[in-house]
């Protein structure tokens, strides 16, 4: 089954502001984002989801498709939800004819997929794996990825988020702390007991119909406390598909992980 993937991108952010623009390699980082999501072979739609003009205009002066979202979204799932409305409904100011044609080349897809508008260098095929796990499993109503940590990745940080994962691929919890807790050794986790934990890349694949319910759910103390709004399914009893892949794709958080993403690329 195929998807239409959906990268919310945002002007404002705390430690990098304009991240999405920064053009260091001759492209804005979000055009990075968008050529390796088009080298997935399940993805068949590509829509940028942006609250600035600039980004807006930035994104289809390089032929991809964005649509204008709200500015008070609490989080890209909800900005996603609005994308999805937005690309699926025709524009009122048509004709009823051309309103029509325009509505069935824009049917809803079954499969949304949420990528981080800071993953320039996320791996094709592991959007594949993803859309491909929620494909096969009918209990999940959306899907996300788990990995073992890079080598040049730390465990114990906190802006790394954690994942543990029942017998049956589906997440029993994410967290910023260290989980699972190993009673019996240090807390602190050592590179040789770092294969011992997984790491959450922050990409969803989502059920067109959970995707749009979800939002419609309130959030709950899990979430408001680690501050990860996946937490909010699981507290309302909704199974999260994981798949296990490796991957060592890095987002862009920082003005200084920008500038080792344009050494990476110049080097080679």
């Amino acid at each position: 089954m195929q998807a239409t993937a959906i990268i919310p991108a945002r002007f404002g952010s705390t430690r990098f502001p304009g991240k999405p623009l920064a053009n260091k390699t001759g492209k804005p980082l979000i055009q990075h984002v968008v050529e390796q999501v088009q080298k997935a072979k399940l993805v068949n739609r590509i829509v940028v989801a942006t609250d600035d003009q600039r980004i807006y205009d930035a994104v289809q002066a390089f032929g991809t498709q964005a649509v204008m979202t709200r500015t008070d979204h609490q989080n890209g799932t909800s900005r996603i939800a609005e994308a999805v409305q937005l690309i699926e409904t025709p524009p009122t100011t048509q004709s009823p004819v051309m309103a029509q044609r325009a509505l069935a080349g824009v049917s809803p897809t079954q499969i949304i997929l949420n990528v981080q508008g800071d993953e320039p260098e996320i791996e094709p095929t592991v959007i594949d794996q993803l859309i491909q796990g929620l494909t096969n499993d009918p209990h999940a109503p959306m899907a996300t990825l788990a990995s073992p940590f890079a080598d040049d990745e730390d465990p114990n940080n906190p802006n790394i988020v954690k994942l543990t994962v029942d017998q049956n691929g589906h997440a029993l919890y994410f967290s910023r702390s260290l989980i699972p807790h190993h009673r019996d050794t240090p807390t602190q986790a050592s590179p040789l007991e770092a294969q011992a934990y997984l790491k959450h890349p922050g990409v969803y694949a989502y059920r067109r119909d959970f995707l749009l319910k979800y939002v419609t759910l309130p959030p709950t103390p899990l979430e408001e406390a680690e501050k990860l709004e996946q937490l909010r399914a699981l507290e309302h009893g909704y199974k999260i598909a994981v798949i296990q892949t490796t991957t060592r794709h890095h987002g862009i958080d920082t003005p200084e992980q920008y500038e080792a993403f344009v050494k990476r690329r110049r080097d080679r």
